[in-house]
């Protein structure tokens, strides 16, 4: 059976920390898959904020999530740190593509827990139709 394999950028524009809370954690006493689909959007909000938009106003456009691929490396439990970090990758007319890496420290160094990729499209929630990406989101994503 073939697996996802998602191939990451080079570079990274943006990391942050979250804390892994019990909540987190299904019937296995690990992560779940759901969980981590939950970081991922926890660490998209944060960038965007960082780079001063959010997902309902970006450039003033919506952004809707189109599709994801969760590549799963390792368990994560309750009271570990997920630093997530998030890259923008290809534009298209109505979209564009966000990497992320989730890792965690496991003895001192960097473990992969999970690489993502999700498809943002640019909507527009009045007329409910897609969008063409305003140049000034383009321009403030890459910044």
């Amino acid at each position: 059976m073939a697996r996802i394999k998602v191939d990451l950028p080079d570079s990274f524009s943006f990391v942050t920390d979250i804390p892994i809370r019990i909540t987190d954690l299904n019937y296995g006493g690990h992560v779940g898959n759901d969980t981590i689909l939950s970081l991922i959007h926890e660490a998209r909000v944060q960038f965007l904020t960082q780079k001063g938009t959010r997902e309902l106003v970006a450039g003033g456009i919506g952004l809707i999530m189109s599709d994801v691929a969760i590549e799963f490396n390792a368990e994560v439990f309750y009271g570990e740190t997920i630093s997530v970090s998030v890259a923008v990758g290809e534009f298209s007319r109505a979209g564009f593509e966000l990497y992320y890496k989730l890792e965690k420290q496991v003895n001192g160094r960097d473990t992969k827990v999970a690489l993502a990729k999700t498809g943002m499209v640019c909507f527009n929630y009045e007329l409910k139709k897609i969008a063409r990406v305003p140049d000034a989101l383009k321009s403030l994503l890459l910044a």
